[in-house]
């Protein structure tokens, strides 16, 4: 028997003879006071749930390393599932347990860390079960489908003193960091204005119909918190990023990352006091729901924060397609990877550049150890603000009606939000020409400035958007209330 089996079997006696002997509530006291050793010579057991895709690089990232072992593969399709365990083999020596139910590999004393990149509506509910068994989650972005769901895998972390982690890597990327550092020491002036870019080129899905489910997917295990759908796309993988019942658009796909990053230059450390969208899915009817096109404002009194999905083809702006432009009195920061960017002064000059990388998975890794979560660089708390943007976005967007564009441009005059905003539909309106969607007499869906309380996380004056903060689950897929966790 190893060291670490030894010392497992010794402390899973005792904690079992505690049990007994105070009652049952020793086990959640158990769970709330573990510790992981300091030692990086003893291994963490790691369980990946939902392995396709993205989770390959978390497959990657813990099988390579000499202080953790990928000890279960989890997904509800079993040719990828045991596609990974076979290629995870190879890497570190021994195959990993293939289970397509999460929970059997929860229930295992042995694990330490579970590691999720499943589709969107899965991921609070990974990181809620996990964290209440006990373990450390390291969840994608974003962190949740819908606002509540979020703030209940934030208060689990901390009621069972577990260490969350975000999958918003660039919190760990020297460049951005030192751009961050940049503007918040005053070195581009008063910053205003925040502006994220997902130029980002998606075509068509397909037709929208009804296609067969693949039989090596378990689909209620699939679909878990959502309601049972017909498969309404030709593609069952990656494509659920733009129906509403698993996804979040491009917003919360690859635009949470530039979310994140401009409420974290901007400096705010909580959601913002009013929202509204505006956009469509144009240039193309599909099988898909998401908009294709959108425009997101948060209205933080002092500062803006707007945020462009384009999935059509589309020119930079200043430098950046994927990025983040900050706009001070003294000058302007671009971001235009996950790792560079650059400081310029108010004519355009170059002042300073950005640039180096990271290790999000090793940050979180020693935080597992060290015990404590202010040793995150994504912390769940700040996974689920950025990710609660992205909803609250697609609150209007989804509560919005059909203006054509001249109706959009009075309701913009007439909101008087930032100067910004008639200057971002102008453009938006060109962009959509340029891709030969004729403007005249088009309508885009426009959402409702919609009030909102941070402090609270809901809307005072609209009864349709506080029902939109959280879903129906179905059974027993269910994320707990505040007073259930």
């Amino acid at each position: 028997m190893s060291n670490l089996s030894r010392r497992r079997f010794l402390e899973d006696s005792l904690l079992a003879a505690a049990a007994m002997a105070v009652g049952p509530s020793a086990k959640t006291i158990a769970a709330e006071t573990s510790r992981q050793s300091a030692s990086p010579n003893e291994k963490l057991a790691v369980a990946v749930v939902g392995v396709r895709g993205q989770g390959g690089s978390h497959l990657a990232a813990f099988a390579s390393r000499k202080d953790t072992e990928v000890l279960y593969v989890v997904d509800a399709d079993e040719v990828v599932g045991n596609k990974a365990c076979e290629s995870i083999a190879s890497k570190q020596g021994r195959r990993p347990k293939f289970v397509k139910d999460m929970r059997k590999a929860f229930d295992d004393p042995a694990l330490d860390v579970v590691s999720t990149a499943t589709p969107n509506h899965w991921h609070s509910l990974v990181a809620i079960w996990a964290m209440q068994a006990g373990k450390d989650v390291y969840v994608e972005k974003p962190v949740s489908h819908n606002v509540s769901e979020g703030r209940r895998a934030v208060e689990v972390a901390r009621k069972y003193n577990r260490i969350c982690q975000t999958g918003t890597q660039c919190r760990s990327m020297q460049g951005t960091i030192q751009a961050i550092e940049y503007i918040k020491a005053g070195k581009i002036g008063k910053v205003s204005l925040a502006r994220g870019l997902c130029y980002k080129r998606r075509p068509s899905i397909g037709p929208k119909g009804q296609y067969a489910i693949p039989p090596e997917v378990d689909y209620d295990l699939w679909s878990g918190p959502a309601p049972i759908l017909p498969l309404t796309r030709p593609r069952l993988h990656y494509d659920w990023h733009w129906i509403w019942a698993y996804g979040n658009g491009d917003l919360g796909n690859q635009g949470i990352h530039q979310m994140d990053i401009a409420r974290w230059g901007l400096g705010v450390d909580e959601l913002s006091r009013a929202v509204f969208s505006y956009g469509g899915r144009l240039g193309y009817e599909d099988a898909g729901e998401t908009p294709n096109t959108q425009v997101v404002v948060h209205d933080y009194g002092d500062r803006t924060l707007v945020f462009e999905v384009r999935g059509l083809e589309t020119k930079d702006l200043l430098g950046a397609n994927i990025g983040v432009i900050f706009y001070g009195t003294e000058g302007y920061v671009v971001l235009t990877s996950y790792t560079s960017g650059a400081a310029f002064d108010k004519k355009g000059n170059l002042v300073q550049k950005f640039n180096g990388g990271g290790d999000h998975f090793d940050n979180f890794l020693k935080a597992v150890r060290s015990r404590k979560y202010t040793d995150l660089k994504a912390d769940i708390l700040e996974g689920h603000l950025s990710s609660a943007l992205c909803h609250l976005g697609n609150i209007s967007y989804l509560l919005g009606e059909p203006v054509t564009v001249a109706e959009a441009k009075k309701r913009l005059s007439d909101c008087r939000c930032h100067d910004d905003c008639l200057e971002t539909l102008s453009r938006v309106t060109a962009h959509l020409a340029d891709n030969g969607v004729k403007t005249e007499g088009l309508k885009m869906t426009f959402g409702p400035l919609l009030k909102f309380d941070p402090q609270s996380e809901t809307f005072p004056d609209s009864a349709a958007a506080n029902k939109l903060l959280t879903r129906d689950y179905r059974k027993p897929y269910v994320v707990p209330a505040a007073t259930e966790i």
